[in-house]
């Protein structure tokens, strides 16, 4: 059972949702005559290169942690920010997050040894749980998502397939699984949530691409109000705080109080004691925009619809999102979400971005070798006519083919994502065991010592621990040679050598 206090969309907030209490109290702060002998080093230095850069107003911003008035002491500030925040999204308890979501991924991952021994994972999980895998020590085992091969994309897992993992897994800790998915695909929560919870564990849901879900009647709902236990959420991507700022939430359910002093102990082992008061405040003043901002997000929504809309009306490109329905582990789509078909159109999705970006000063999110998604912030109401023109000017040197014409033809042909080799080692003994630099084409039938993921959107194609396969060699080397491409973990940007475990 969550606890949200926040009305539903399209009622009157509640007269505290109106404040943001440390975002005021520091502004306040700074607001005061100081003579500022601590850090920064930059704090009293009016003529400094930062100050110079970016005007005097975001330097004078930047306090230091532990401060009377903000966040030192009973009742602070920040407590009422937190507080405000937990009930905006229906949490029995929020923390604010300096190092974005990977840091709540981390926490989790860290967290979950207390519960068991083996975590049952979404395979095509963010980096960062992985990370969390090597600090934790955790056994996994992983859970499929189905893959839309045209597209070379993963989407999510049903719960009758984590309900198999956690048949085969008796000393399971907790489900960890994503939605919704760098595509916007969002997965049934709820019927992750009962599966895991049937079995005795809590389910853990990365929902960094979700933290507007909820705000408003066009959105799905969160996954805590459909009984997730703990939630990240990257609140600067479409919630609208500042990059790098994200939050952890915990949910009242039976694992709450079992998890609460865990998270809170793993937290200040991961949190930076020189947390940004900029970016504590931009998640402060984040939560009060989306809890008051049904009518900017009315706007954010039909800007995106009328862009899916003018994108199927012209035929060139095709809307991936309109093919979700073919998926089983599939609910909803998330209306902010802008996925594009590009080599429908007669060009890749790489090509497409850096055209967009060079020619057309248009920046989208990722772009993957037949896609690209673009992204509306809630609240924001982008240009969507010079989107659409700058879109449809682009070359097409894969040639034209009408959507619906049949299937291209093989040059033309999507990069296909790599079915992961097989796992010999847990995560943490292959990231800290002993290891050797090995060519690229050598590494086939060895042992990653790496995480190695196409970036963004940052899912790792080989796991340390997992066997390298000559298909992860290629559409890794592959994906680096694209316009905009990078791996990350990469010894080098042409993915020529790699890590592997030293037998």
């Amino acid at each position: 059972m969550n606890t949200r206090t926040t009305p539903p969309p399209g009622h009157a907030p509640s007269p505290d949702q109106l404040r943001a209490p440390y975002a005021d109290a520091l502004l306040a702060h700074a607001g005061r005559d100081w003579l500022r002998l601590n850090v920064p080093g930059h704090a009293a230095a009016p003529d400094s290169e930062l100050c110079s850069a970016f005007g005097t107003r975001v330097p004078a911003l930047d306090f230091p942690p532990l401060l009377d008035g903000l966040d030192l002491g009973e009742d602070t500030p920040l407590d009422e920010a937190l507080e405000l925040a937990a009930r905006a999204w229906g949490a029995r308890r929020t923390w604010f997050l300096t190092n974005g979501a990977s840091q709540g991924n981390q926490i989790a991952s860290m967290v979950a040894p207390a519960l068991g021994r083996t975590l049952v994972v979404q395979r095509s999980v963010h980096s960062s749980v992985i990370d969390g895998l090597v600090l934790s020590g955790l056994r996994a085992v992983f859970v499929q998502p189905s893959v839309d091969p045209g597209q070379g994309i993963a989407h999510g897992v049903t719960a009758a397939e984590v309900r198999r993992a956690l048949e085969r897994t008796p000393d399971a800790a907790a489900v960890h699984v994503v939605s919704p998915s760098y595509f916007g695909a969002v997965a049934d929560v709820r019927a992750l949530a009962d599966a895991a919870h049937a079995a005795g564990v809590p389910l853990i849901v990365d929902e960094a691409w979700g933290s507007h879900f909820g705000f408003h009647p066009a959105l799905p709902d969160g996954a805590l109000a459909l009984g997730a236990d703990l939630v990240t959420s990257s609140t600067h991507k479409l919630g609208g705080s500042l990059t790098q700022s994200a939050m952890l939430h915990l949910a009242e359910g039976p694992f709450a109080d079992r998890l609460e002093p865990l998270v809170d102990r793993a937290f200040r082992l991961v949190q930076s004691t020189s947390a940004s008061a900029l970016l504590t405040a931009s998640l402060d003043l984040t939560r009060r925009a989306l809890v008051t901002g049904t009518d900017r997000i009315t706007g954010s929504v039909e800007a995106a619809d009328k862009i899916r809309g003018m994108v199927r009306a012209l035929g060139r490109f095709g809307v991936v999102s309109d093919g979700f329905h073919r998926f089983p582990d599939i609910t909803a789509a998330d209306p902010l979400r802008i996925a594009l078909d590009t080599r429908a159109g007669g060009i890749t999705g790489h090509e497409a971005r850096r055209l967009l970006f060079r020619d057309h000063q248009v920046m989208v999110e990722v772009a993957t070798d037949a896609a690209i998604v673009a992204v509306v912030g809630a609240g924001s109401a982008p240009d969507a006519d010079r989107f659409l023109e700058a879109l449809h000017r682009l070359p097409a040197p894969l040639g034209d083919r009408a959507p619906g014409s049949g299937s291209p033809a093989p040059e033309r042909a999507p990069l296909r994502l790599p079915g992961p080799g097989s796992a010999r080692l847990t995560a943490r003994e292959a990231f800290l065991g002993p290891a050797r630099v090995v060519r690229a084409e050598e590494a086939v039938g060895m042992v990653s010592a790496d995480t190695l993921a196409a970036y963004p959107p940052g899912i790792p194609n080989v796991l340390p621990g997992e066997v390298i396969t000559s298909e992860a060699v290629e559409f890794l080397r592959r994906t680096a040679a694209a316009p905009g491409g990078h791996v990350r973990g990469a010894l080098d940007p042409g993915v020529s050598r790699l890590r592997v475990v030293a037998s």
